[in-house]
């Protein structure tokens, strides 16, 4: 009879173990979760300033600016800018 006391004492410190070892697994994980969480919602906030910067820098204003400025380009005369117009392949039309 001591010995089944002992194996069911042993059993049961066994599993109190198993139960504490999984609770801490199961709190480590949860703490990951939300640190990835958080994470992701700090990259989409600087996604969307990324954007954000991006459609800024890319305004047609600022680009021709930088363009008069910086590169000295400027905008063709009417005279200087020619419209190339392309026949369709008459070969290709035909072929379904």
């Amino acid at each position: 009879m001591l010995r089944v006391n002992l194996l069911l004492l042993l059993v049961a410190i066994a599993c109190a173990l198993g139960v504490v070892t999984s609770q801490h697994k199961a709190r480590k994980y949860f703490i990951d979760l939300q640190n990835e969480k958080d994470r992701a919602q700090q990259m989409e906030v600087e996604w969307g300033q990324l954007q954000l910067e991006q459609s800024t820098l890319a305004l047609p204003a600022r680009v021709e600016k930088i363009a008069g400025r910086q590169l000295q380009m400027q905008m063709p005369q009417g005279r200087q800018i020619q419209f190339v117009r392309i026949e369709p392949d008459a070969s290709k039309a035909a072929q379904p």
